[in-house]
């Protein structure tokens, strides 16, 4: 009997063949819908990684798909490719959204204002954190999910709060669709 007359005879031969077939909807679901990952580093500290203990990590849910309209909040989280390294993946809280003025943590530098297209991101700990205020305003083609859970560990599960922005420090403002383009 041949390779084929052995693998029509196995009974496993089937089961592994129909659940083959559900792999390319399993890898679009964790590439564009959702996934998990881990939250590295002392940068949103203490939403994620609260110890300080390098052993241990968050990991938390990622909502890609809610990424595709753009249609991001102040205070919430996400994660994005590193604007000064693409082969970094980092974890910040959105501060001010296209339209809005920030003041920078840095008090000698003067507001900011975001452009069209573009949002503030910064780590909840001002102090390890590279953020927005080293590297300025960001693309939001660079997020990559909403982080709206956290799984492990256990004893920390559930969701992500979205904070109020500090409005001594940012501006809100509004864009009118259509009008002053040229200014963005």
């Amino acid at each position: 009997m041949g390779l084929f007359g052995r693998l029509r005879s196995s009974p496993y031969t089937v089961s592994a063949l129909k659940a083959l077939t559900w792999l390319p909807v399993v890898v679009f679901v964790v590439d564009h819908g959702f996934s998990y990952g881990p939250v590295n580093g002392r940068s949103m500290q203490p939403t994620f990684n609260p110890d300080s203990n390098k052993l241990k990590r968050d990991f938390v849910f990622l909502n890609k798909w809610a990424v595709n309209d753009h249609n991001f909040e102040r205070g919430e989280v996400v994660t994005l490719t590193s604007p000064t390294d693409p082969k970094l993946q980092i974890t910040k809280r959105i501060i001010a959204i296209e339209g809005d003025t920030v003041q920078p943590l840095r008090h000698s530098a003067a507001p900011v204002h975001v452009p069209k297209g573009h949002c503030w991101v910064e780590g909840d700990e001002a102090f390890h954190s590279r953020d927005s205020n080293s590297f300025g305003t960001v693309p939001m083609a660079l997020i990559t999910a909403k982080v709206t859970h956290i799984l492990w560990p256990p004893s920390r599960f559930g969701a992500v709060e979205k904070r109020p922005v500090n409005l001594d420090r940012v501006s809100i403002g509004f864009i009118q669709p259509g009008r002053d383009d040229d200014f963005w």
